[in-house]
């Protein structure tokens, strides 16, 4: 297993500097699975030393800063339980007859 993320929108200004970006985290264990989702804002400065404009940025590089922002480790933990809450699940629902 190996949570995959992806980048589903970035906002930008006009100024071509990226000010959110929407995410998704998710993976699956044969019928089981897991997701996050969330967005993180950004303050681009086009003067700063690794700025990228947008028609250059990747989605592998928007990953990495969505990474850099939310802490990750949780994110791809979270992910995990939900596929064990899947596969062991601490309460059903359904009658005895």
């Amino acid at each position: 297993m190996a949570v995959t993320w992806t980048i589903s929108t970035l906002e930008r200004n006009t100024d071509d500097g990226v000010v959110v970006a929407h995410w998704q985290a998710s993976d699956v264990d044969g019928e089981h699975s897991g997701s996050s989702y969330g967005a993180c804002g950004f303050t681009p400065d086009s003067d700063a030393d690794g700025y990228t404009a947008y028609a250059d940025i990747t989605e592998a590089q928007a990953i990495g800063w969505v990474k850099a922002d939310v802490d990750a480790d949780a994110v791809e933990a979270g992910i995990a339980q939900q596929i064990a809450d899947s596969k062991a699940p601490a309460i059903t629902a359904g009658v005895p007859w």
